[in-house]
């Protein structure tokens, strides 16, 4: 993740951490990032993760913010609308359609051309377990993989991909940094959406989401847990890097967000605030990385 030779660097592997429009703010710091040259083996990302994070790869400085301030209000992206009449809250023919092909385009020649490997996240619903999926050309059948990470449950259709039906990769596997170490890259750098102390709460629509999702018993036996099983991967990761083993980059203040945005304000107040984190952890993670 540095400008050294490749014989002499150590093999870095990054987690993008989800939270709908929270992840303006892991736009933030991957835009810094890429600004200062740096990179990476690898990226996991998960739902908004994975839609934003794609762009590190694709070297796109700025496009997430760009078209998300220019779009968040048209109902064509995300409206109660699109749910009531298509059953996707974010639009499958604008938002990973028209939008990325058209109107604000994703460079996927240099995201094929780019050795990063860039993995998603998504929730096999069925198993109730996660899926680890590499990207590859950044084509349609990429975008529908994003998609898949980033739809979330009772608000999107399930998306049918290689004979899976998957929702958001969030429920099964919030903050993928376990797999990344399993991965063996000499360095992880993780980068969460929630500041220092959060801990998650119970889902208070769980009573309606077990009869919303009474087909998927082991989908709706995740949601149950989940906020026990986030709290432990805080736990973890704190552990984690208080041995040196993971970077951590976290909100220095909250970026909490509705899941519908209609003010490109309130985004980028988000994005601001993590360029000026990564600005600030720079060089601790320039040396961690040494």
């Amino acid at each position: 993740m540095d400008s050294s030779s490749a014989h002499s660097k150590p093999t870095v592997g990054v987690v993008l951490e989800g939270g709908g429009f929270r992840g303006m703010y892991t736009s933030g710091v991957i835009d810094v990032w890429m600004e200062r040259g740096l990179t990476a083996d690898a990226t996991v990302g998960v739902s908004a993760g994975a839609t934003f994070g794609c762009n590190f790869k694709s070297k796109q400085i700025g496009r997430s913010l760009r078209y998300n301030k220019k779009y968040c209000a048209d109902p064509r992206y995300a409206s109660l609308r699109n749910w009531i009449f298509k059953g996707d809250l974010f639009s499958r023919d604008f938002a990973y359609g028209e939008l990325p092909w058209k109107l604000d385009v994703f460079d996927s020649a240099t995201f094929a051309a780019d050795p990063m490997r860039f993995t998603v996240v998504a929730t096999d619903i069925n198993a109730g377990k996660a899926v680890y999926h590499d990207l590859g050309p950044g084509d349609v059948g990429d975008i529908e993989w994003i998609r898949a990470s980033a739809s979330i449950p009772m608000v999107s259709h399930p998306v049918y991909l290689e004979g899976r039906e998957l929702l958001d990769g969030g429920v099964a596997d919030s903050i993928p940094y376990r797999w990344m170490l399993d991965q063996g890259y000499d360095r992880t750098v993780v980068v969460l959406t929630q500041p220092a102390g959060y801990r998650k709460e119970p889902n208070s629509l769980l009573p309606l989401l077990r009869v919303w999702l009474h087909r998927y018993p082991r989908l709706v036996e995740l949601l149950a847990d989940r906020h026990e099983r986030y709290n432990r991967q805080l736990d973890e990761l704190a552990e984690l890097e208080s041995q040196g083993r993971v970077f951590v980059v976290r909100p220095s203040e909250s970026v909490k967000m509705p899941m519908m945005v209609r003010d490109p304000e309130i985004l980028d107040r988000a994005y601001r605030i993590g360029r000026a984190d990564a600005e600030r952890t720079i060089g601790a993670l320039q040396a961690y990385l040494s």
